[in-house]
């Protein structure tokens, strides 16, 4: 019993004192946390059809598969749109046949067409954010638009700039998706990032999460337009021209990253003519906050 009390005496201090430097190293040197690796792409889809203008969403379908993309950006997307994409509602068939979520936002929502003894859905047509991880949130943000449904339009704000907030493994992610105007004239793009500049620094109540910008711009990456936003974001440059798609010659189509968010390496997928553009496609790490 006088020596079980005696290394008592001895042994506990020692641990004790153990135990508080190893504490005090932990919270000297926090563990630093694992990058957290996504994929992610942007695709304008042509509405489902491919540079021979044939409607083939099974040719998609395939195409979207191959990047193996966790994240991807969709422009063109119809929804019930016209006899063009069949009447189909694009955004929700290409999710569940990729076995994703889906995120959807119209630039244009119109009524449908008149049918005996029915109520058909609207007319859609928009942008869209295909995910394997979990959709938090949808916003459909307004930008400055010029539209193609009448005659002698203006600039005026419309919507069709989406903000899907999804959970990476457990780490929120910001994706905005969006499709810039195609005019030769660079004023409404002018507009249209200031527009998106403005809705992505907005603040937030707490740590904003890092976000991405995937899309079809219409506009080269030395475009003057486009300046403002390679001061807050950075250009995944795959190396290679989007567009057109049997021979392309120009990049218009991007993925964009903000700070918290690492590049590997980014490339253009050979996905053919599926659509008129080829998918950039870009292997990132996320910091986890």
């Amino acid at each position: 019993m006088r020596i079980h009390l005696a290394l008592r005496r001895h042994v506990v201090p020692l641990l004790l004192a153990v135990g508080l430097v190893l504490t005090a190293s932990a919270t000297a040197h926090p563990a630093t946390p694992r990058p957290v690796p996504l994929r992610v792409a942007t695709y304008n889809i042509h509405a489902g059809a491919g540079e021979d203008e044939v409607f083939d969403l099974d040719r998609q379908v395939r195409a979207l598969r191959s990047l193996d993309a966790d994240v991807i950006g969709l422009q063109e997307v119809d929804v019930h749109w016209g006899e063009r994409s069949q009447w189909r509602d694009l955004a929700r068939e290409l999710a569940h046949r990729l076995g994703m979520h889906v995120a959807f936002a119209p630039i244009y929502s119109l009524d449908p067409e008149p049918a005996a003894g029915t109520t058909p859905p609207r007319r859609e047509f928009g942008v869209a954010v295909l995910s394997r991880h979990p959709v938090l949130r949808v916003r459909n943000h307004e930008i400055t638009r010029l539209s193609t449904q009448g005659e002698n339009p203006l600039p005026e704000p419309g919507p069709g700039f989406l903000q899907a907030t999804v959970a990476v493994r457990g780490t929120p992610l910001d994706v905005y998706a969006t499709h810039l105007d195609y005019r030769p004239d660079p004023a409404v793009r002018a507009a249209q990032v200031a527009d998106m500049l403005r809705v992505m620094d907005r603040p937030c109540p707490f740590r904003c999460p890092a976000h991405l910008l995937l899309g079809d711009f219409n506009a080269r990456p030395d475009a003057p337009e486009l300046t403002p936003l390679w001061a807050t974001l950075r250009d995944a440059d795959p190396g290679a021209p989007t567009f057109p798609a049997s021979a392309p010659d120009r990049r218009i189509d991007y993925v964009a990253t903000s700070a918290g968010i690492d590049l590997r390496r980014a490339w253009t997928a050979p996905t053919g003519i599926a659509s008129d553009h080829l998918p950039v496609v870009a292997d990132l790490h996320l910091t986890r906050r």
